[in-house]
This record gives structure tokens, sequence and C-alpha cells, in this order.
């Protein structure tokens, strides 16, 4: 793909967006990236220039409409509009349903999905009116299925994927193209040993920048990996009865966890 392209790619201060923003550098695309830390932002703004792009910085929260349409904007001043969107900004809060807590749930889906709703409503209009532009979500494959202690997460995942099909029949026809990536495990920065032990298939960043980016330029409607995990979430996990469903996955998860007796 030719150089100079135009990219917003969110939830770029770290791990995957960090390194799908220094792989577009390093193509020598113009990237815009947006993430809570400004100082790790700034930290990523440097490897894109040093691989080659331009990169804009925009530090602030998806979950904040107004802070969205005003980055829109401030790239849109810059850069005259946006050829991608990859909407990657995203947060996981590990909760058991024995100790259910809204708060997190609210935390997570204002985040997973209310953050790409946000930008969806920034960029859309004008990929439309051009008749061209590409937006890609990156959900997750646990949002095939709900996994243990990870109801918030596993739903968010599910409404993103299932609000990006939405968007891509509603613009079936206008030159815009949708993108659902659904990833397997990729390592972290900081993850510990024991923790990417329990993580099956686990891919370096690099590798699944690599896939994910490829998967946008190809203009697959579903992007997902690696092939060994997501053939078996998509087709024995998915079509799994309930009841072996929840027997296997409490297996592999260790069994159930036993309740936490609360002083009366």
């Amino acid at each position: 793909m030719k150089r100079d392209y135009r990219a917003l790619i969110t939830g770029a201060s770290s791990g995957l967006g960090r390194a799908m923003a220094r792989q577009l550098g390093a193509r020598g695309w113009r990237v815009a990236i947006t993430g809570r830390r400004e100082e790790e932002l700034k930290a990523t703004a440097q490897q894109v220039e040093a691989a080659g792009g331009k990169c804009l910085s925009l530090a602030g929260s998806v979950t904040d409409p107004q802070g969205v349409q005003k980055h829109y904007a401030a790239i849109r001043h810059r850069w005259g509009g946006l050829d991608w969107a990859i909407l990657n900004a995203g947060i996981n809060e590990a909760v058991n349903a024995r100790q259910f807590r809204a708060d997190a749930y609210h935390r997570v889906f204002a985040t997973n999905v209310g953050g790409a709703v946000n930008w969806l409503e920034a960029v859309l209009p004008d990929m439309v009116a051009a008749g061209s532009g590409t937006v890609a979500g990156i959900s997750s494959l646990a949002g095939w299925r709900g996994l243990p202690g990870a109801g918030a997460y596993s739903a968010s995942k599910a409404a993103l994927s299932t609000l990006l099909e939405s968007t891509r029949v509603d613009l079936h026809g206008t030159g815009v193209d949708i993108v659902i990536v659904c990833p397997g495990f990729m390592r972290m920065e900081g993850s510990s040993r024991a923790s990417e032990q329990s993580k099956p298939f686990l891919l370096e960043i690099e590798d699944g920048a690599g896939r994910v980016l490829a998967g946008i330029e190809a203009k697959r409607q579903v992007v997902h990996f690696p092939w060994q995990l997501s053939y078996f979430m998509r087709y024995v996990v998915r079509n799994m009865p309930g009841r072996s469903y929840d027997w296997l996955i409490s297996r592999l998860s260790g069994g159930p966890e036993k309740p936490t007796r609360r002083p009366r």
C-alpha cells in the first residue's frame, strides 16, 4: 500500500496499539494516536517518527464524546480526514459473578463499546461523503462465548462485534469498509510468566500487530487468529450445548470458584 496514508489508532499508549502504530510508521504513514496516558503516548509518537512516519498525538479518553470530536477535528484540520480508523482502545476488569459488581461492567462497556461508538460518530460522516475509508474494531475471540471471570469483557467484545456487523450492513454500497478483528492471546508488556502459561497459542505482539494490519489491508470482514485457537472457538466451542460448554470451561479454568463467605 502506498505511503502517506492517514490512520487513527485509539488506545495506542502501549501494547497492540503501539505496535500497530510503529508498523504503520515504518510504512511512512501519517498516524494519529490517542490514549489516556500522555507520557506513554508521547513515547509511541517518538517510535512512529523514528520508524519513518508522521505522528499526531492526542491525549484523552475515548469515553469523552466531546473530546473525541475535538480530536477528530484536529486530525481533519491537519490531514483533511482519515483512510483508516482502528478502534483499538479497550480495558478488562476480571469480575466473578459470585461477587458481581455493576460498576466494573459499566466501566468496561464505556470504553470497549462506548469508545468505539464515539469514534464511529466522528469519522463515518466524512468517510461516507468521500465514498471511501476503512474502520476496524479490535474485538476478541473472547467475545464468541462467555468466559469465566470475564463477563464484562466477553460481553463487551460480543457487543462490539455485533455493532460493527450492523454498521457494515448499513454502509453496504457506500465504499466504506468495516473490519471486525478477533485476536487471541498476545504477549503484553509487563505480563508475568505465570499469566502467559495459562494462555494457549500466545503470539508475540509484533506478530499480532502484523496480522491485524494485513487483515485490515485485505478488507476482510472478520480477521481472527491464531488459527488453532480460532478454529477451536469457532467450530467447537461456539456450537457446544450450554451444559457441555459449562462443564468443559469449568474444567479448563480449574473448576468453579468457591463462594466467599461474607461477614454478617
